[in-house]
C-alpha cells in the first residue's frame, strides 16, 4: 500500500519519515541563522544507509511525545475532576493568570514527571494549589521545582518523617522497608546523601524543642570529659538524633502528598465503530 493509505494515528515510515525528518532539519536551518548550516549540512549528508537509523529514531522520537502528551492529558483530566467549579473562588483561581503560569510551568518541565508517582504528585499539586491558599504561588513553584529536583527515595524519607517528629534514621530506614547493610555500603552513603539534600533544602531539621511561642529553645551543651579520644564517627543509620519536616516540608506534604478526591467520575468511551 501507499504512503497515503496510512492512517493519520500511523507513525510514517520508510521514505516517508526520510523526507519529514530532512525538512525538519532544514527547516530549524531556517529558523536558527546561526545553526543553519550545520543542520542543512546534516540534513544532505545521510546516506541511504543511514536512512534506516535514522528512520527508527524519529519513529520512537514520535512515539514518546505521543505517550507525554496523554500523560498530560490524563492529568489534565484529573485535576479537572477533582475541582468543585461551582465554588466561585475556585473557579476564578482556575482561571486566573497565577494558576495558569502553575500549569505552563509544570507542563515545560513534564521531564522531571519520569514515573508514575511523580505524575501523581504533580496532579496533587496543581490540584491543592487551585482549591486551598496555604501556601503562596511562590512556594508552589517551588514545590514543583522539588518533584524533577529530588528522587523517590527522597519523598519516601518525607512521608515517613511527616506526623512522626523525632524519629531517627534507623528507624526511617526500616519504616521504608529497607534491610540491613554494610556501614561502607554505597546504599549507606546514598542515605546519608539523600539526608544532606533533604536539610540543606529546609525540608527537614534535626527535631529541636521549642517554646509556646515557637521559638527554637537552645540543647544544653554535652562536653566530652578529656581523655575519651576523638567523638565517634554518625552512623548513616544513626538512633539517637530525631528528624522533623521543617513548615515548608508540612506545606510540601500537604500539597503534593494529599490527595483531593475526584468530584466527577470519569470513564473512558470503549472503542467501537459506533458514533
Amino acid at each position: 500500500m501507499t504512503d497515503e493509505n496510512n492512517s493519520e494515528d500511523e507513525v510514517p515510515k520508510g521514505k516517508r519519515v526520510a523526507k519529514y525528518s530532512r525538512g525538519a532539519l532544514q527547516a530549524i536551518g531556517g529558523a536558527i541563522p546561526f545553526a543553519g548550516g550545520v543542520f542543512s549540512a546534516i540534513a544532505g549528508a545521510w546516506s541511504e544507509a543511514e536512512q534506516d537509523r535514522v528512520n527508527r529514531f524519529f519513529e520512537h522520537w514520535i512515539r514518546m511525545l505521543q505517550d507525554e502528551l496523554k500523560e498530560k492529558e490524563e492529568t489534565i483530566i484529573e485535576i479537572m475532576a477533582r475541582l468543585d467549579l461551582q465554588d466561585e473562588s475556585i473557579a476564578e483561581r482556575v482561571e486566573s493568570k497565577e494558576y495558569q503560569s502553575l500549569v505552563k510551568k509544570t507542563f515545560r518541565e513534564w521531564a522531571g514527571a519520569e514515573s508514575e508517582e511523580k505524575r501523581i504528585y504533580i496532579r496533587n499539586i496543581l490540584s491543592n494549589a487551585a482549591a486551598t491558599t496555604v501556601s503562596s504561588d511562590d512556594v508552589v513553584r517551588m514545590y514543583i521545582d522539588w518533584i524533577s529536583q529530588y528522587s523517590e527515595m527522597h519523598f519516601q524519607v518525607i512521608g515517613a518523617i511527616y506526623n512522626s517528629g523525632g524519629i531517627t534514621r534507623g528507624e526511617i530506614w526500616r519504616k521504608i522497608g529497607k534491610g540491613p547493610v554494610r556501614e561502607d555500603s554505597a546504599d549507606a552513603d546514598l542515605y546519608k546523601l539523600l539526608f544532606r539534600d533533604l536539610s540543606t533544602g529546609s525540608i527537614i531539621r534535626q527535631h529541636r524543642e521549642v517554646d509556646r511561642f515557637g521559638n527554637f529553645v537552645p540543647k544544653p551543651s554535652q562536653r566530652r570529659p578529656k581523655g575519651s579520644g576523638p567523638k565517634p564517627p554518625v552512623s548513616a543509620f544513626d538512633e539517637n538524633e530525631g528528624y522533623e519536616l521543617t513548615g515548608l516540608g508540612q506545606q510540601f506534604v500537604h500539597y503534593a502528598m494529599s490527595e483531593l478526591p475526584p468530584k466527577i467520575e470519569f470513564q473512558a468511551e470503549a472503542e467501537s465503530g459506533e458514533p
